[in-house]
């Protein structure tokens, strides 16, 4: 209940500002308001509301009674105060049946020194050229389970951004030339469920790691095998969780050119899985009438620094707006036999969108990550000797266990390269209001796909959209394991 009062109060206070004239051009504010020194303060107010359904085809087919269409309502409420030298803001993000009604999204200052401006509080960035999902936009981890729903129709995937706390400076200099800097107080990597139609099978896997100890059958005496996990998560809010990094970018004629350098956290955990805790329990006599493992096994979750190295490139050539991004991503795993941590990598993007002919429009980027030393990785599961019961093996099976555990890699599994390809058609009608738009991102290694049309229609400040998504391919890919969220999205938005 505390929540929605504080909700219409935003909102009373929203209409409150527009009706007493606080806005654009408006002098004659009162000392009261936070005028600046020179009397020039300019607010703003804007914002959207959304009516949105969303359904998943593997609920509708058990029935009624197992189909949900999400929260329905959400909005954004986006204030600005702007005087000469200095700019607030403060967005704020409304949803329902949430644990925060009202949660901000962003909010920071700027201040404006000439051509060096600096802002501080919670942001978003976006660095790199790429359309999405660069390797060189390393600054805010996203929501992976809000990813795929919110590509169906929309072109941009600023919404499943988490905003961070950070400090970043700009100096521009010359006509086209200007040098960034960031720093980030501490950590927080990308939103992954470990449960739910969203979470990945690695995540499942680390919840619930299935330890094969085979039991010969032939086995002379009765085995009884316990074996517990607990999980472990770094505090990642502490100062050596601390990330930075230095952006230049310029034109050199029609060439817009970026160089950048990185040192942050990977967003997506590694696991070192270690036993806690072993007893062996039999009697002294040998062969023993019977033995009971109990084993206990902790799960750390780890986040690995790394350094990157990265370039980026656009320019217009034959008619094509074309884009490029190449990063070098270098983790403390220089040797690539540690499991608990991360090989170094190199990635790349390359992408172009073009008018083709009858004002159909193509967009296409291809992204591909390369993982160096890959013949060093390990196992990607727990898997134990066959023989490990043998009587001449018992007094040493905590020794194999521990072995076993070693060989364990966060990479295990993984091709040596992991490539993707996303393309995008749309035509519009009606003029421009109407869009026709279809998407489809395909897992090249993997052999699977995600597949988006949408119908878009535009008036004014008004937008209705009908979306889906349809997963197809091999099961065991990184798309198609979500072969059960075949979706159709229906959303209504008005801003203003």
């Amino acid at each position: 209940m505390n929540k929605l009062v504080v909700f219409m109060l935003l909102i009373t206070a929203a209409l409150s500002a527009q009706e007493f004239g606080f806005g654009f051009d408006d002098e004659e504010t009162s000392s009261g308001t936070g005028t600046s020194a020179n009397g020039n303060l300019n607010v703003s107010i804007g914002g959207e509301v959304s009516a949105t359904m969303l359904g998943y085809g593997s609920d509708f087919h058990k029935g009624a009674e197992s189909v949900e269409l999400g929260d329905i309502f959400s909005g954004k409420l986006n204030f600005s105060a702007k005087a000469s030298v200095v700019e607030g803001v403060i967005n704020l993000k409304i949803q329902t049946k949430k644990d925060e009604v009202v949660k901000i999204d962003e909010g920071y200052l700027r201040a404006y020194f000439g051509k060096f401006d600096v802002e501080a509080g919670l942001r978003k960035l976006t660095w790199g050229k790429a359309d999405s999902m660069g390797p060189l936009d390393v600054i805010n981890p996203l929501d992976t389970s809000q990813i795929y729903t919110e590509m169906a129709d929309n072109t941009s995937l600023m919404g499943v951004k988490i905003a961070r706390p950070l400090v970043h400076a700009s100096f521009r200099f010359g006509q086209f030339s200007k040098i960034e800097g960031v720093f980030v107080p501490y950590f927080e990597g990308h939103y992954i469920p470990s449960e739910g139609r969203w979470a990945p099978a690695q995540m499942e896997m680390l919840k619930n790691p299935e330890m094969s100890m085979p039991i010969p059958s032939s086995l002379p005496i009765p085995v009884n095998v316990d074996v517990g996990m607990t999980e472990t998560k770094p505090d990642t809010t502490k100062l050596n969780y601390a990330q930075g990094g230095l952006r230049f970018t310029t034109t050199i004629g029609s060439v817009d050119f970026g160089i950048q350098y990185y040192y942050g956290r990977l967003p997506q955990p590694a696991a070192k899985i270690s036993l806690t805790s072993f007893d062996l329990d039999m009697p002294p006599s040998f062969p023993p009438s019977y033995v009971n493992v109990d084993a206990e096994m902790d799960i750390l979750y780890k986040y690995n620094p790394y350094h990157q190295i990265g370039l980026d490139y656009a320019q217009v050539l034959f008619g094509l707006n074309v884009r490029a991004e190449v990063a070098a991503n270098i983790t403390e795993d220089l040797k690539g036999d540690d499991g608990s941590v991360y090989n170094p990598s190199i990635a790349w993007s390359f992408g172009f969108d073009r008018n083709l002919f009858l004002g159909i429009n193509l967009n296409l980027q291809i992204n591909e990550s390369i993982i160096l030393m890959h013949d060093k990785l390990g196992s990607k599961e727990i898997s134990m000797p066959d023989d490990i019961f043998n009587l001449s093996n018992l007094p040493n099976i905590e020794n194999i266990i521990n072995d076993s555990l070693k060989k364990i890699d966060t990479e295990g599994g993984k091709p040596l390269t992991s490539t993707r390809l996303t393309a995008a058609l749309s035509k519009k009608f009606l003029r421009d209001e109407l869009e026709l738009r279809t998407a489809v991102v395909w897992g090249i290694e993997d052999m699977d796909c995600l597949i988006m049309p949408a119908l878009i229609w535009t008036k004014d400040a008004l937008r209705t959209a009908l979306s889906g998504g349809i997963f197809a391919g091999n099961k065991e890919g990184q798309l198609g394991q979500y072969a059960d969220n075949n979706f159709v999205k229906v959303s209504l938005t008005y801003s203003f």
